[in-house]
């Protein structure tokens, strides 16, 4: 990352100093949906490097973590299709990487959790009593994530969006070929 100079209006202009605010804001809105900060300043980290990958020592380095640390959170985000590792030939290291499309990823992600859960409800409804109240929180459960299931295109809707954006090209080009549910 590069020297930059600040604005002073809240948000830096170029360089270091851009990268250090927009590291550190992610990791604020990160931590507010719960995650840990560090988790939320690899992902924010990763979302911005212009690099093909990076490993996890870079990562404790430029963000002043220790390699423990960033090796379980790295796992994390991994697990949860944020990162992806890339293996380079002839070299044993690990890199780490978003796709171009983490945000699609999320939306089959998403997909299969409203899935799981719909079917869960399901075959939770043959186990309560139809006159009592879990009948119902668990009736509407599966009714609500069917509803989502059955009103919410999020992914075609999001493809057809990027398509418009784009112009017709598929990720705007930046995937390099990458397919947009691998994160």
């Amino acid at each position: 990352m590069s020297e930059g100079r600040n604005t002073g209006r809240g948000g830096p202009a170029e360089g270091e100093d851009f990268s250090h605010w927009f590291v550190e804001s992610f990791a604020d809105y990160r931590q507010s949906a719960g995650a840990s900060r560090i988790e939320g300043r690899i992902a924010g980290y990763l979302l911005i490097d212009e690099s093909p990958g990076v490993t996890a020592e870079e990562l404790a380095t430029e963000l002043g973590a220790s390699r423990g640390s960033v090796s379980t959170y790295v796992r994390r985000l991994i697990d949860r299709g944020f990162v992806k590792v890339i293996r380079k030939p002839r070299d044993r290291t690990h890199y780490y990487a978003m796709d171009s499309d983490v945000w699609g990823g999320f939306l089959e992600n998403e997909h299969a959790y409203l899935e799981n859960q719909r079917r869960l409800a399901t075959e939770a409804l043959a186990h309560t009593d139809p006159k009592g109240p879990a009948h119902i929180r668990v009736l509407n459960m599966r009714d609500y994530m069917g509803w989502i299931i059955d009103n919410r295109m999020l992914r075609s809707e999001w493809n057809r969006f990027k398509a418009e954006r784009d112009g017709g090209e598929r990720d705007g080009g930046a995937s390099g070929g990458e397919n947009a549910g691998t994160a």
